[in-house]
């Protein structure tokens, strides 16, 4: 499995100061997010038959170099804490400028939303082997239930 997600700065994604606006980076972290659950099986589609979704409590975002336009990116992600069962979770996005050097790094904490019943749920068994796959952090702890 891939855990890095590539993508290119546009134009859109500028502020004022002709780098990387704050939210670019919270799209890129999700994207890269998305991506790599969708390599596990964990797709769009399965979600919506199932009738769940993640959902974040908190996202940090600590900046580190900037970015600017038409730079090639990369965000890596890792499972950093998780309960044994995956019902929650927390994941690291490494952002890499195109020079290689560490951009910023996002810091998410999340579960899993019922979108039916609107309440925090697990994942089914054989999805949560599949986030269970998720790459882990040298530092990965798990969390008590």
């Amino acid at each position: 499995m891939n855990n890095v997600y590539e993508g290119k700065v546009m134009w859109s994604h500028l502020d004022v100061n002709m780098h990387m606006r704050h939210s670019a980076y919270a799209d890129f972290a999700a994207q890269a997010r998305i991506s790599v659950l969708d390599s596990l099986g964990l797709t769009f589609a399965v979600f919506q038959d199932l009738k769940l979704g993640p959902i974040l409590f908190r996202e940090e975002l600590v900046y580190l170099k900037e970015i600017g336009i038409n730079e090639n990116i990369k965000v890596t992600i890792e499972l950093f804490r998780s309960r044994p069962d995956g019902s929650r979770w927390s994941i690291r996005h490494i952002v890499y400028r195109e020079d290689g050097l560490r951009a910023a790094v996002v810091t998410v904490d999340g579960a899993w939303l019922d979108v039916v019943k609107r309440k925090l749920t697990v994942l089914p068994k054989e999805q949560a082997e599949k986030f269970s796959l998720l790459p882990k952090s040298i530092d990965y702890e798990e969390i008590p239930t």
